[in-house]
Order: structure tokens, then C-alpha cells, then sequence
């Protein structure tokens, strides 16, 4: 039987290889099975501002869906009006991680949800008292007894970090452009798209952006122009993590910048170059830059479908 055009071979399957579709779902914790009432409670505590201590900022702050659920700010502005030390990371498939933040000082989404709710520079509130003003509402008090049934006292900061982190774990983006062809979709990148995938693996990028979630989640060290950030080295003290970061997702890398820990790479273009530089020790020609930027758009997936609650 003739193949149709569409799933014709290009000729490039030693490089397709090398990739991996995302999946709809990241993998989910033994210990925090996902659930519907759970991911509902999760998504309405995202959005409620008054789990901080000025009563308007939420996560949804700083992982604005309307812009790849990030800020697109090079730093992000928390209460008071403070600016932090760092650029925010997209929250789109960080159920794919191995590790949260910039540094790793978490292990998983549980860990991540509660730090920004006390950190002083982000939401600056007591969680204890987090905790009181959503038991102040008969919505949470239903949705938390539905979401943990078994519980007592169902409204408790272990409760809160696991409903948020199942809320993130429904935020992928599958179905790219580049998954389609991964998947035997031949048209769905053009010719240039493809030069960028063949150039992004010849010079070596795929070292540490590879996996579903296009990063190895470890950390390398990296000193982009502009920051004097130490990254891991705050969290375990070992003078060999010093300026290094956990690899970010590519993943809707067109849609999240600004780049780098400290946010000051404006373009993809600029934040291929400079990794180029830092990372790979080579100097891009532009047309290599351009490919691989062009291959980088192919990432962006599908946005995760779903309402803003109306909050009580």
C-alpha cells in the first residue's frame, strides 16, 4: 500500500530518536494520587490572593496563564512591592521535573507549594493564618472534605501544598508540533524546523535539554552576563555547585521569556548564542542561530484547557 505523504520518512529517524513525545501526564506521587476533587481545590487555591499576607497577590501572580504561565518580567515583583533575586520559572510541565527551582532546593511540586505563600519577597504570609482565613469560607471547608475524606481537619498546610501540586500536574502542554512529528507527522515541521532539530543535536544541546520535558534536571554551572546569582550553592554550601542551575524545560520556550536565572536575555535568539558561548564553548553562526530558534518554536505545546474559578 502507498504511504501517505504525510508519514513518508524524511531521512532523519537516527535524530527522532533522540527526543521523546510528552506524555498528557507526569508521573504521579504514591503518595498523592490525583484526583478530581483534589485538582479542583488545587485550582481555585492557584488564583486566591488571600493566602497572602496584601490579600491580592496568588500563584497565579507570577504564573500568569495569559503569558505562558509566567511573568514576563525579568524578575519577579512580590509583596511590598519587592524584587526578587530571580526570573520565574514556567509552572507548564514541572510535574516532569526532578526538582524544583532554580537551585533544587525541592524535590517536587508538595515541597515547591508552600514556599512562595511564606517566602518574604513573594506572598510574605504566615501559613498558619493562610490556613485560617480559607477555613473562614464554607467553599473550602466543602472542597478540602471532599478532596481528603478521611481527614479530621482536612484544611492543613499538607493538604494545601498536595491540592496545588495536583492542580500543576494537570498544567501540560502536549501535542506540539514538534511532538506531532515525533509521532510520525512528517509535515508537521518545515524544512528549517528540521535543520534546527539536526543542528540542535550535532552541537550538542541535547547533552542536557533531552527527555520529554527537554531537560536532564540536573545542574550545570553558568555565569550569563549580568549575574552574580550563586544558585545551588545556597542551598548545600559545596563550593563545586556554585553558580550552577537546574536545566530549564525547553518546553514553550518561544512563549517564557525573558531568559536565564536573572531574566536579562531578552530573545530566544540572544539565549541561543549565549548558550552556545557558555555552555557548548562555540560561537553560532546566525544561520545555526536561527534554526535552532526556528526548531525551539516547534515547543510549544497545546495550553492546558480549563475555567478560572470564581472565588468565594
Amino acid at each position: 500500500m502507498a504511504i501517505a505523504p504525510a508519514m513518508a520518512d524524511d531521512g532523519l529517524g537516527d535524530y527522532r530518536d533522540r527526543f521523546e513525545p510528552l506524555p498528557h501526564l507526569p508521573p504521579i506521587p504514591a503518595d498523592n494520587s490525583l484526583s478530581p476533587a483534589k485538582v479542583e481545590l488545587g485550582k481555585f487555591l492557584f488564583f486566591e490572593p488571600r493566602i497572602s499576607s496584601s490579600g491580592v497577590i496568588s500563584c497565579a501572580t507570577c504564573h500568569n496563564p495569559a503569558l505562558g504561565w509566567t511573568d514576563r518580567i525579568p524578575r519577579a515583583t512580590g509583596h511590598d512591592g519587592q524584587i526578587g533575586e530571580r526570573n520565574t520559572p514556567t509552572v507548564l510541565n514541572s510535574g516532569f521535573l526532578g526538582s524544583q527551582f532554580w537551585d533544587g532546593r525541592e524535590p517536587d511540586l508538595e515541597g515547591q507549594a508552600l514556599g512562595p505563600i511564606e517566602a518574604d519577597v513573594e506572598m510574605a504570609m504566615d501559613l498558619e493564618q493562610a490556613l485560617e482565613r480559607l477555613d473562614g469560607f464554607d467553599v473550602y471547608q466543602q472542597k478540602f472534605a471532599a478532596a481528603y475524606p478521611d481527614d479530621e481537619n482536612p484544611i492543613n498546610a499538607n493538604n494545601l501544598a498536595m491540592a496545588i501540586a495536583s492542580f500543576e500536574r494537570t498544567l501540560n502542554t502536549p501535542n506540539s508540533p514538534f511532538d506531532r512529528y515525533l509521532r510520525g507527522d512528517m509535515n508537521a515541521l518545515d524544512q528549517q524546523e528540521k535543520d534546527g532539530m539536526v543542528a540542535f543535536v550535532d552541537n550538542g544541546c541535547i547533552a542536557c535539554h533531552r527527555g520529554p520535558a527537554l531537560t536532564d534536571s540536573q545542574f550545570h554551572r553558568i555565569q550569563v552576563p549580568g549575574s552574580t546569582d550563586v544558585g545551588r550553592y545556597d542551598v548545600t554550601g559545596e563550593e563545586s555547585d556554585r553558580h550552577k542551575f537546574r536545566t530549564p524545560t525547553l518546553r514553550n520556550v518561544a512563549v517564557t521569556y525573558p531568559y536565564m536565572n536573572n531574566g536579562a536575555t531578552e530573545s530566544l535568539e540572544e539565549a541561543v548564542a549565549i548558550m552556545g558561548q557558555e555552555m557548548l564553548g562555540q560561537d553560532f553562526e546566525e544561520a545555526t542561530i536561527d534554526d535552532i530558534t526556528a526548531f525551539l518554536h516547534t515547543l510549544t505545546g497545546q495550553m492546558p484547557d480549563f475555567e478560572v474559578p470564581a472565588l468565594p
